[in-house]
């Protein structure tokens, strides 16, 4: 008895699953322009990383719009691993706001964690990263710890999720002036703050402070 193998037909989608993923993430970002070209709102991802990108953002705020690949999985991940600590007493996507005074001028320090545990103070943070270098970034270490310090947290957790581990960080809290921190963002003390963050900016063709790319890989390197 033969068995005659039937023609599978694979054909382009006009995008049914594809436009719900796009508009979950898209109108998000489209949900928030108001606020990203708001004066007073600083967020806390903002104290981490280069002055001058926070102040390019209140001029240009479409240009941050993206829907590229690895944003996209990192969400996607973070939507997975919320899930599962919303079983667990973590509320997912927990608002932190704080008003903050810088030279008689009161300021919104604005922020968002992946998770926050009401009953243990806890703080989650979910980092989708490419490749993982054996020990947490910096920037996500202070990002958390400005989270415990808004909260009164005794501890957080960095969980790391890449293509090959899955590792976690117990991290409590040390003493961080926000006010201080949000003084320095405005006063535009600091671009970039870290080498690698040119590569991945998307002011990088507009900004004066751009650094070269050899020159942050070599600095990188250091």
């Amino acid at each position: 008895m033969s068995h005659q193998k039937q023609a599978v037909r694979v054909r382009a989608s006009e995008g049914r699953v594809l436009s719900l993923v796009y508009n979950r993430f898209v109108k998000e970002q489209v949900s928030r322009m108001g606020e990203l070209t708001d004066p007073r709102v600083v967020y806390v991802t903002d104290l981490v990383s280069c002055h001058h990108k926070f102040h390019l953002r209140k001029l240009y705020p479409e240009l941050s719009i993206g829907f590229e690949p690895p944003a996209v999985v990192g969400n996607l991940i973070h939507a997975g691993v919320e899930s599962i600590v919303l079983q667990h007493g973590f509320v997912p996507e927990y608002t932190v706001e704080k008003h903050v005074d810088v030279g008689g001028s009161l300021y919104v320090l604005k922020g968002r964690v992946d998770a926050y545990n009401v009953e243990t103070r806890e703080v989650l943070e979910i980092k989708s990263v490419k490749t993982f270098q054996g020990e947490p970034y910096d920037h996500h270490v202070q990002q958390l710890n400005i989270y415990l310090n808004l909260l009164g947290s005794p501890r957080g957790y960095l969980l790391y999720v890449s293509h090959d581990r899955i590792v976690e960080y117990v991290v409590e809290p040390s003493h961080v002036d926000v006010e201080e921190e949000v003084a320095r963002l405005l006063a535009d003390e600091k671009h970039p703050l870290y080498p690698w963050e040119c590569r991945y900016c998307p002011y990088r063709k507009i900004c004066p402070y751009r650094r070269p790319e050899g020159e942050a890989e070599r600095e990188a390197t250091l």
